[in-house]
């Protein structure tokens, strides 16, 4: 009864879990097909070589998915609080608000995961195609065909999408019926303390692994700076909301300066919601944080060995992580979209009070912008520390190499990618009164 009621609910609102279904598909097809790419190198001695950065790729494929997934989850769940406070209202005990929760979350995950592991072999063999030709791989990449990926892309899509439910579900119901219906704008639980003792603990474990890059070999620096760099976007991730206010504040002070009525509604959105406005900037500070460690780890690693990439060769480091990194982006999108999806009755109110649609156009395009620095202000913080870490173990000074229009280039993609699904989201609210 429960999966009807669930099939029923996914499929009239298609529109609201179609970012949660798009980013399991492709967390699956990323960790399928990367554990393609390694069985497949493991059974070649010629290419025992690339074996060490094709598991780093996985590792950080496989993070990047539940990282994702898991986030898009419970960002999906959360924003339909009222709903869950309706269905309260009229009956529905919080055992059973769980249990629809779940059951939506496997009539998504399901499918999508089916999805995704049949897509990882055309995506294995386009990557394998691709090492091949910029030189990264002597020879032609085997596709081994073997189940240990494809369980564990069914372990991301199905299982942590459902963890991601389970802990979202138990947000949802906390909260009493009456109370999700007078709800407002403000919000006066910034964070509950389980999970402000998670993100202590994950900066604790990062800190730590900063601390070991140094000590460790040097072919096992690059995994420990990225794994310190994992920890510590989860511990920002959990602590987030009391950071990215701070932040909103800061950088929303110019913008209400240059655009008073615009730019002041921006600031305030950040300060009011600062959990919503994380939801949003966590996958850009993950872009940011996972993308700048690796690509600039390699590059300091060539300038301490005093290699010069030329040509195909170059592509090496940006086609391991591109994956990820175009994944991410993919999140940014969608966070963006569902985020402000859930404000349309806000932005039709401010219509009807007079608020012109370049008015409103321009608050979002500012609100989308400050989420955007604020999650690459968090990442640039994240990736800085762990390449300064990097740059110790390799060269003995703290100092790493970076390329600045690789930076730059990979802010301006999630600026973009954060407007584009603002303004789609909001498109129809904003010319309605």
């Amino acid at each position: 009864m429960m999966l009807v009621l669930a099939w029923n609910n996914v499929r009239t609102s298609w529109a609201g879990f179609a970012a949660s279904f798009v980013a399991v598909l492709v967390a699956a097809m990323l960790v399928s097909g990367n554990g393609l790419l390694v069985a497949g190198a493991a059974s070649r001695d010629e290419l025992s070589d690339i074996m060490g950065l094709l598991i780093l790729s996985a590792t950080v494929s496989g993070f990047v998915s539940v990282f994702v997934v898991a986030g898009m989850l419970s960002l999906n769940v959360l924003r339909q609080r009222r709903t869950w406070g309706l269905l309260r209202s009229v009956g529905m005990t919080p055992r059973q608000v769980r249990r629809l929760i779940m059951a939506e979350a496997l009539v998504v995950s399901v499918p999508a995961s089916v999805a995704g592991c049949a897509l990882a072999l055309p995506y294995a063999q386009v990557m394998a195609t691709f090492m091949r030709l910029v030189g990264l791989a002597p020879a032609d990449v085997p596709i081994e065909i073997t189940p240990v990926p494809f369980i564990l892309a069914l372990v991301v899509g199905v299982v942590v999408t459902r963890l991601a439910a389970r802990t979202a579900a138990r947000k949802a119901v906390r909260v009493g019926p009456l109370e999700v219906l007078r709800d407002s704008a403000a919000q006066q639980r910034l964070m509950p303390w389980p999970r402000a003792v998670a993100g202590l603990v994950a900066l604790a474990g990062g800190a730590v692994l900063l601390w070991l890059v140094p000590q460790v070999k040097p072919s096992a620096a690059v995994p420990t700076g990225l794994g310190a760099t994992m920890a510590l976007c989860v511990g920002a991730s959990a602590l987030g909301p009391v950071v990215i206010r701070g932040i909103g504040g800061l950088l929303g002070a110019p913008v209400a300066w240059l655009d008073p009525g615009a730019g002041l509604l921006a600031r305030s959105a950040l300060t009011t919601q600062p959990r919503r406005a994380m939801s949003a900037a966590s996958p850009v500070m993950l872009t940011v944080a996972l993308a700048c460690t690796f690509l600039f780890a390699v590059a300091t690693s060539d300038a301490a060995a005093g290699v010069t990439r030329t040509g195909a060769s170059a592509w090496a480091a940006p086609m391991l992580v591109g994956s990820a990194v175009a994944y991410t982006v993919i999140s940014v999108l969608n966070a963006s979209a569902m985020s402000m999806a859930e404000r349309s009755e806000e932005i039709r109110l401010l219509r009807s009070l007079g608020t012109k649609p370049s008015q409103l156009a321009r608050a979002i395009c500012w609100e989308s912008l400050l989420v955007t620095g604020a999650g690459a202000l968090l990442g640039t913080a994240i990736a800085a520390a762990s390449l300064t870490a990097l740059g110790q173990a390799m060269t003995g000074k703290p100092g790493f190499a970076y390329s600045l229009p690789q930076y730059a280039g990979l802010i301006l993609v999630c600026a973009v990618s954060g407007l584009a699904g603002t303004l789609f989201s909001t498109r129809k609210a904003r010319r309605k009164r």
